[in-house]
């Protein structure tokens, strides 16, 4: 294993250890704002796998491209489900 590899999974464990705290200490009534720019991030996660999907057909970057879109996609709608769920709560 390269260092260089090493260092990058030292950085994603941390970041999900960092990122489980900070999401863990939202107070509830800000989880709706937080969804929607969850969804707009994911928008541009689509758009980047978009592209990494159309730039070399058939190779391993269009297989991990489709692979992102549709977990991508998936974390989009379920978002602006959730969203439109939660705003409706607190419709009269």
């Amino acid at each position: 294993m390269s260092g260089q590899l090493l260092i990058e999974i030292y950085i994603l464990v941390l970041a999900v250890f960092v990122g489980f705290e900070v999401i863990s200490k939202v107070p509830p009534t800000l989880h709706t704002p937080l969804m929607s720019g969850s969804n707009a991030i994911s928008g541009i996660t689509i758009v980047g796998a978009i592209l990494a999907t159309g730039s070399m057909p058939g190779t391993i970057s269009a297989t991990l491209g489709m692979i992102a879109i549709i977990l991508a996609m998936i974390n989009v709608v379920g978002g602006f489900m959730v969203t439109g769920r939660m705003l409706r709560m607190f419709k009269k």
